[in-house]
């Protein structure tokens, strides 16, 4: 089981299993600062306060992270959220990233071996899709849209948990 599972509480209803699919969990991570790389009507991209990039990576990732500025009542942005201080949103600017305390429910899984080449370090060998756990999806098309990941080899200092039912 990787090591930021064990941190995390994740044991599975058998010693050392991984979340499955149908479970829910309870994600959370602290706010963080981060510096804004622009403001858009749709996200705010900002330097990615956590990883580092990879220089064996074929993606060459930019160190930056695209968080969604705004979504409409109900709807849902992904885990992570942007919270503004005191200070006006602005390029070059300064904001906190982090993920409320969520219950989200895992809708597929990945494991690969070797890790998955990400564009930064650590690489990734368990990926979790999760959705809001009060949501139901008619299909996979719609948790395309929606779903966010979660690397449980992530360098963001996650918190998950078992949520408070896995229906099983």
């Amino acid at each position: 089981m990787p090591d930021a599972a064990r941190r995390s509480g994740l044991c599975g209803p058998g010693p050392g299993q991984l979340p499955q699919v149908g479970d829910v969990l309870r994600v959370s991570c602290p706010f963080t600062e981060a510096r804004v790389v622009r403001v858009t009507p749709d996200e705010i991209p900002v330097e990615w306060p956590w990883g580092r990039t990879d220089p064996e990576s074929a993606l060459g990732w930019n160190g930056r992270r695209a968080i969604p500025r705004a979504t409409p009542a109900g709807a849902w942005g992904g885990l992570f959220q942007v919270a503004l201080g005191g200070e006006p949103l602005r390029t070059g600017g300064v904001c906190r990233v982090g993920i409320p305390e969520t219950l989200v429910r895992v809708v597929d899984t990945g494991r690969y071996d070797p890790p998955l080449d990400v564009g930064r370090l650590p690489r990734p060998h368990t990926l979790l899709i999760v959705v809001p756990a009060d949501r139901t999806w008619a299909d996979e098309d719609d948790e395309a849209d929606e779903a966010d990941t979660i690397e449980l080899e992530s360098a963001a200092p996650l918190v998950i948990e078992r949520g408070p039912s896995t229906g099983r």
